[in-house]
């Protein structure tokens, strides 16, 4: 029974580690993005079975995404990152978001049929 218990800490070990360094790369990411934009905030989605996706935000209004394979992972990293963490997408924050002609004649393509992209 003991041989048991010391693999199962060994697997939850390496599980641990893993987690670490995935949420360290998403952090050097997330302040990449950060610097590049003067700063970001972000928000945390759980998505299934694929984990969570961590949406950012720039000061100048660029925004884009991660894919944390769980929210312990992301919530990791938006803290290593040191950024402002979001509750809910909406208000002020989502009012910061800047889109252009390409997520706008995108959207259009999916939506009603209008130009595609690529």
């Amino acid at each position: 029974m003991a041989d048991t218990k010391q693999v199962d800490e060994t697997a939850d070990a390496k599980q641990a580690a893993k987690a670490e360094r995935k949420a360290a790369r998403l952090a050097k990411r997330i302040s990449a993005f950060a610097k590049r934009h003067g700063g970001a905030e972000g928000q945390i989605a759980y998505i299934g079975e694929r984990g969570a996706r961590i949406v950012l935000v720039g000061e100048d209004g660029g925004w884009g995404d991660l894919v944390a394979p769980s929210v312990a992972v992301a919530e990791l990293a938006v803290g290593k990152a040191g950024i402002t963490v979001h509750e809910t997408f909406d208000g002020e924050f989502a009012a910061k978001v800047k889109t252009g002609p390409y997520e706008w004649t995108r959207m259009a393509g999916i939506q009603v049929g209008g130009p595609k992209n690529g």
